[in-house]
C-alpha cells in the first residue's frame, strides 16, 4: 500500500518504511520508559528509597564504631548524604552530634525529633525504631531511625550506645516538575535523532537490496553473467555472492544448451541427410542393382542404428538426471562383466590393430545393478579406444582397497588439458585434444558414466597428463 506524507510517496510494505517505523517505535518505547521511571517510580519510591538509604547508612555507622576516625567518617557521611546523625551513649554521654562543633548549621537542629525518637527507642522491644514525623512549620517531613546496639569499652565495661539518624524528606514535586522539563528537551531531541537515524540506517540496509532485485531483474530479462553488489553487511554480501554465483552457472547452462542443441541438431542432421540421400539413389539409380541396392541400404540401417543409438544416449542420461531411472542391486562378478566387454572388440582389435587389457588377479564381486555398470565400463572402453596413442594400448584395471572396489581405464594418448578435466563430463563437452582416429557418438558417454555412478553412491574421477594419456576411474562399495 502506498501511503502519501507531505508530497512523498511510502511504501508501507517496503523494508526501507518498516525499518524506520520500527525504530522510531523503539525508540517511543524507551522514551515513555524513561519518563515512568524518572516520574511516576520517583514520585511513589521515593520514601522507599530514603528508607533503605538510611538502612545502609547506619549498617555503615555501626560498623565504624569503635575506629579512630569514626567522627570524622560520621561527620563525611552527614555532609555528603544531607543527614543528621546524632551517636550518644544510653548514660547520655554524647560520642557525636553536629551541634558538637561551633558552627552548626540551623537545619542540623533536630531537638524535638531527637527526644521523639529516644522514647520510642526506650520502649522499643527490638531496640531499633524508625519513624515518619511531621513537621507543621516546614513543607516536608523527616525520616527518623534509631538503633541501639551493647559495645565494650576499653576498661572492660559494657555500655549501650544508640545510633540516631533524621533525613529530611523534601516535596519531589519540585523535583518532578524540573525533570519533566528536562525530559521534553531529551525527548524531542532522542525523537529527532532516532527517525534520522532510523532513516540512514533503512538506506542503508534498503540500498544494497534495491540495487540486487534491479540486478535480478536484469537476470530475468536473460543477460546472465549479471553481477551482483552487497554492501555493508555480511549477509546482503553473502546474498549478493550467491546471485552473483547463480548468475554465472546460468551463463553456463545456457551456453552448454545452446551446444546441446547445436550438436543434437548436428549428430540428427548429418544421419538423416544419408538415410534420405541413400533412399533417393536406391529409388532413382541402383533399385534394379541388388549389390549396390544392398550396400546402399545397408548404410540407411547403419545411420539409423546411429540415430537410435543417439535417441536411446539422450532419453537414459535425461531418466538418470530426472531420477526416473531405477536401479536394482544384486551381487555379480564386476570381472565376468568386464571380460566380456573386452571379448566384444576382439574382432575390432584383429582388423584395427588394437589391444585392450585387463589387469584383474582375482574375483571381485559387486553389488550393483549389473547392467549399468556394463553400459559404464563400455563407456569408457569405447571412449579410450577413441582417445588411445600411437601404440593402441588399452589397460582395465580392476583391484580392491578400503573396502570399495576401484575401476580404472587407462590409455596413452595425447591427455587432456588441466583446464578442461572438469568440463568433460558435461553434456556435448568435447576436449580440443585430437584422437587417432575418426571416431562418431553421441557425446554423452561421460556425462551418462557420471550419472549411473552417482546414482549407486560411488565416486568418480580421472587423471591426465598431456603427452602420456589419461586413466579414467570409479568406485563401488565393495
Amino acid at each position: 500500500m502506498k501511503l502519501n506524507v507531505l508530497g512523498m510517496n511510502f511504501d508501507s510494505k517496503s523494508l526501507r518504511f518498516k525499518l524506520w517505523v520500527y525504530f522510531a517505535l523503539f525508540a517511543v518505547l524507551i522514551m515513555v520508559l524513561l519518563w515512568f521511571l524518572q516520574i511516576y517510580f520517583l514520585h511513589y519510591n521515593y520514601e522507599e528509597m530514603k528508607i533503605a538509604e538510611t538502612n545502609r547508612i547506619a549498617q555503615a555507622l555501626i560498623s565504624n564504631y569503635g575506629q579512630e576516625n569514626f567522627t570524622e567518617f560520621c561527620a563525611n557521611v552527614s555532609s555528603t548524604s544531607d543527614i543528621y546523625i546524632h551517636v550518644e551513649e544510653a548514660t547520655g554521654n554524647v560520642i557525636y552530634s553536629p551541634m558538637m562543633g561551633e558552627d552548626t548549621p540551623p537545619a542540623y537542629m533536630y531537638f524535638r525529633e531527637l527526644r521523639t525518637t529516644q522514647e520510642e527507642l526506650i520502649h522499643s522491644k527490638n531496640h531499633t525504631v524508625s519513624l515518619l514525623l511531621e513537621d507543621a512549620t516546614t513543607d516536608y517531613n523527616t525520616l527518623a531511625y534509631a538503633r541501639e546496639i551493647e559495645s565494650t569499652r576499653e576498661d572492660g565495661s559494657v555500655v549501650n550506645v544508640r545510633f540516631f539518624i533524621f533525613s529530611p524528606l523534601y516535596p519531589v514535586e519540585s523535583t518532578i516538575t524540573i525533570l519533566t522539563h528536562q525530559l521534553v528537551y531529551v525527548t524531542i531531541i532522542s525523537l529527532v535523532f532516532s527517525l534520522m537515524l532510523g532513516i540512514f540506517l533503512a538506506g542503508r540496509i534498503a540500498r544494497p537490496l534495491h540495487n540486487i532485485t534491479e540486478s535480478a531483474k536484469e537476470l530475468a530479462r536473460g543477460k546472465y553473467g549479471t553481477v551482483f553488489h552487497g554492501e555493508n553487511y555480511t549477509e546482503i554480501i553473502n546474498l549478493a555472492d550467491t546471485l552473483t554465483y547463480t548468475s554465472v552457472e546460468l551463463e553456463k547452462s545456457n551456453a552448454l544448451q545452446k551446444d546441446i542443441m547445436a550438436n543434437v541438431s548436428h549428430d540428427l542432421k548429418t544421419p538423416l541427410t544419408m538415410v534420405k540421400s541413400y533412399a533417393e539413389m536406391i529409388r532413382d539409380l541402383s533399385g534394379d542393382n541388388p549389390e549396390k541396392r544392398n550396400a546402399h541400404l545397408q548404410v540407411i540401417i547403419d545411420e539409423a542404428d546411429r540415430l537410435n543409438h543417439l535417441v536411446n544416449d539422450m532419453l537414459s542420461l535425461s531418466r538418470l538426471q530426472t531420477g526416473a531411472m531405477i536401479i536394482e542391486k544384486k551381487p555379480f562378478s564386476i570381472k565376468e562383466v568386464a571380460e566380456s566387454i573386452v571379448q566384444s572388440y576382439a574382432i575390432f582389435c584383429e582388423q584395427e590393430g588394437y589391444s585392450i587389457l585387463l589387469d584383474c588377479p582375482s574375483d571381485v564381486t559387486v553389488e550393483a545393478d549389473e547392467g549399468k555398470i556394463k553400459q559404464v565400463l563400455s563407456n569408457l572402453i569405447n571412449n579410450a579406444v577413441k582417445y588411445c596413442g600411437s601404440d593402441r594400448l588399452v589397460i582395465v584395471s580392476i583391484k580392491t582397497a578400503h573396502g570399495h572396489v576401484r575401476c580404472e581405464v587407462t590409455d596413452h594418448g595425447m591427455g587432456i588439458a588441466p583446464e578442461e578435466l572438469d568440463n568433460i563430463w558435461d553434456r556435448y563437452y568435447k576436449a580440443s585434444t585430437n584422437h587417432v582416429r575418426t571416431t562418431s557418438g553421441s557425446g554423452l558417454g561421460l556425462s551418462i558414466v557420471k550419472e549411473i555412478i552417482l546414482l549407486h553412491g560411488g565416486t568418480y574421477g580421472v587423471k591426465s597428463e598431456q603427452g602420456k594419456g589419461s586413466t579414467f576411474w570409479f568406485e563401488l562399495a565393495h
